[in-house]
């Protein structure tokens, strides 16, 4: 699966890129320079940071489906348990 970005969130991805590269490795590159490196990275370091954060998510539903059997729990047969206290 192919990771895609918004229009605006590949533009303010391409400036921020820019100014890590300007900031940090001292060098200017422009935006298709920029376009490129965000390309590259979506496409070959993407899909880990993409499949660890499936599953961390599958480890926290599979957590709070667990948890839902304590939270909704009915305790079964208890019409006749009411009138048995009573005596």
């Amino acid at each position: 699966m192919a990771i895609e970005l918004s229009k605006e969130d590949r533009a303010q991805a391409i400036e921020s890129l820019t100014r890590y590269v300007l900031e940090n490795l001292d060098q200017k590159i422009g935006n298709l320079t920029a376009g490129a490196m965000l390309g590259f990275i979506l496409e070959e370091i993407g899909p880990s940071i993409y499949n660890r954060a499936v599953s961390d998510v599958k480890e926290r539903l599979l957590m709070r489906v667990e948890d839902v059997e304590f939270e909704v729990h009915e305790d079964e047969f208890q019409y006749w348990r009411k009138f048995d206290k009573r005596k």
